[in-house]
């Protein structure tokens, strides 16, 4: 495990709104400010009850607290599918992608039974909402989304909010269509290099599916230090350094919410989980996959808390509410 240095800062930092780190992150040491203390207790409490592989805790552009190593790869599961909301709002503004585009448009189709001509109306947008309509079996699904899967035809394009496997590993082949390079080369080129991030390259995606689909599962695996990069470009609203990697007004339509869910205090944006401003403030995002790949933002506080686990060493993972209930003790912290 590579452990870091924390650098010791006399006064509580308060940067710039849209902060970012440089080559590196630097460090807060909890005994130098504050409110970093009891938010570096209570992340080394947590992760001794729930053992993730990594957590991070960032305001603006400083490191507030750690737990294990923030280095290590790990497959984040279905946190890809905002990854691959970003890229999507860099091809819809260089007019690769016409969001209004319908499957049928697109020459989109899938293994027997086929579409039909309902089911083809579907546009790029209701996939992105997870409302495509379309219920042919998936790759890479779990066994409550297998469960959970409508009857085909049950519910019209866009009449139904369904967390739904085929629309996001069909909007992957759609991005690699439509850009000319597949979301691992777009992420890394488009988002990873430009805002440094230390680890990610695109050999660390990989493609993994099954006789039932045409469409695979793009898989990405990604440390805790550079997943909280990309939850700070979303958090300064797409812009690093200066430049603006994502469109602004992309970052507020994907994390908007559009459809109400089965999880409590959660709706759907394009990709994203909102959560309730009630209780998180404005604009707070979830990302989150299958066993505690978790990254929350909050722009209220300027925070950023990301959590990943490596199911094959903690097979039972951790679940999101109680990485939620953890991101609401250190909010508490940062007032």
């Amino acid at each position: 495990m590579r452990c870091f240095v924390l650098l010791a800062i006399a006064t509580i930092w308060s940067g710039s709104a849209n902060a970012e780190p440089g080559v590196t992150w630097r460090f807060l040491d909890p005994s130098a400010a504050g409110h970093a203390a009891p938010i570096d207790s209570a992340v080394r409490d947590y992760a001794q009850q729930y053992q993730p592989t990594a957590i991070i805790v960032v305001q603006n552009d400083l490191v507030l607290a750690t737990s294990g190593d923030v280095t290590r790869k790990v497959n984040v599961r279905s946190v890809r599918k905002s990854l691959l909301s970003a890229l999507f709002g860099i091809a819809i503004e260089r007019g690769q992608v016409n969001i209004d585009n319908t499957l049928d448009q697109l020459g989109v189709d899938d293994t027997a039974p086929s579409l039909t001509p309902g089911e083809k109306q579907a546009t790029v947008r209701q996939l992105l909402m997870s409302r495509s309509g379309v219920y042919h079996p998936a790759a890479y699904e779990t066994r409550e989304q297998r469960l959970a899967r409508p009857a085909r035809g049950a519910h019209p394009p866009g009449t139904f909010w369904y967390y739904n496997n085929w629309d996001f590993n069909t909007l992957g082949a759609i991005y690699e269509k439509a850009t000319g390079e597949n979301a691992f080369k777009g992420f890394e080129s488009l988002i990873a290099r430009p805002i440094g991030m230390e680890d990610f390259t695109a050999y660390d995606g990989t493609f993994i599916g099954d006789g039932s689909s045409l469409y695979r599962a793009y898989v990405f695996n990604m440390s805790a230090r550079d997943l909280a990069r990309f939850g700070l470009l979303f958090l300064n609203k797409g812009r690093w350094n200066g430049a603006q990697i994502i469109p602004s007004q992309w970052v507020t339509d994907s994390t908007r919410v559009y459809s109400e869910t089965d999880r409590e205090g959660r709706g759907y944006g394009y990709l994203w989980w909102v959560l309730d401003p009630k209780s998180w403030g404005d604009g707070a995002t979830l990302a989150s996959g299958y066993g505690g790949q978790l990254m929350a933002i909050l722009p209220e506080q300027r925070l950023v808390v990301v959590e990943v686990v490596e199911l094959d060493r903690n097979p039972k993972g951790v679940r999101a509410i109680d990485f939620l209930d953890l991101v609401r003790r250190i909010a508490t912290f940062v007032h």
